[in-house]
């Protein structure tokens, strides 16, 4: 990148930085994390602009507008905020499922993701400290035997799961007796629950619930296995986005602008995650 195109960037970044200080609510607007250098803006945007990897499968954090269909929620707002804090051109990379987002890190199409912190992942993502905190939780038929979330751990018992999503990384580490059951997606997950009579399913609490709603036949246990830490992310190897990152995270938590976020896009239920301690 030429120094005078270092330059101009910075100068926008700036420009931006200000009108965000001057409008809107304070929970909009916050304040300047840091001075945007050119080695932050390049780490962050080597393509010339930033690409972030958003996850339809959790309707916790991203939906899709009824209207456009374009994406909406938490996800998307904090993507356009830090790409208008640093002046750059913002491309939305979509994704079905965590597991595909992760699996396309190597091929090098985002700089930028919303993943949940999990040790198989954190090898290669420098994540931020998490900006939201969101239950794992059981669903089974109505009629189940099982009752609470120990019952579910015992030899025989089949759990469908979205394969690489949050809770099946986890589930593979700790349960010592249930056979997971992997399916590409969340709703594959759940026709394959639905249609093959699988024991449990395993997800995100508040979709869960959704469900068993609108299918009486099911019920959501109450309790959960996990409580998953949703953070940001931006590939290894690019030491001054990640610094630039985490404290971005933190301006968005200490603003109000993530608990606005879930508000405005009806997720009240999940809990902005508490400041970083380190």
């Amino acid at each position: 990148m030429s120094k005078t195109l270092c330059a101009v960037m910075i100068v926008i970044a700036e420009t931006f930085a200000a009108a965000a200080q001057n409008a809107g609510t304070p929970s909009q607007r916050g304040t300047n994390v840091s001075t945007v250098s050119p080695d932050v803006l390049k780490e962050f945007a080597p393509t010339g602009k930033l690409r972030a990897a958003i996850n339809l499968s959790n309707i916790v954090l991203v939906q899709k507008d009824p209207a456009s269909g374009e994406p909406r929620g938490i996800t998307p707002e904090l993507a356009r905020e830090l790409a208008k804090r640093l002046g750059l051109p913002i491309e939305l990379v979509i994704f079905e499922s965590a597991g595909r987002v992760t699996d396309a890190l190597k091929s090098g199409v985002w700089d930028i993701a919303f993943l949940a912190v999990e040790p198989a992942r954190a090898a290669e993502i420098d994540f931020t400290a998490p900006y939201v905190l969101i239950e794992g939780g059981y669903m089974v038929p109505r009629d189940s035997p099982l009752q609470v979330i120990a019952d579910v751990d015992r030899a025989g018992i089949r759990i469908a799961v979205a394969r690489g999503s949050a809770y099946d990384l986890y589930l593979t580490r700790t349960l010592k007796n249930a056979q997971l059951e992997r399916y590409p997606s969340g709703d594959e997950a759940m026709a394959k629950f639905v249609a093959d009579k699988v024991d449990v399913a395993a997800g995100v609490k508040q979709p869960l619930i959704l469900h068993a709603k609108a299918h009486p036949e099911f019920r959501v246990m109450d309790g959960r296995f996990q409580v998953i830490e949703q953070a940001m992310g931006t590939p290894k190897g690019r030491p001054a986005a990640a610094r630039y990152l985490r404290g971005f995270v933190e301006e968005m938590k200490a603003s109000g602008f993530v608990a606005d976020a879930l508000k405005r896009s009806n997720q009240s239920d999940a809990a902005v995650a508490p400041a970083a301690t380190n």
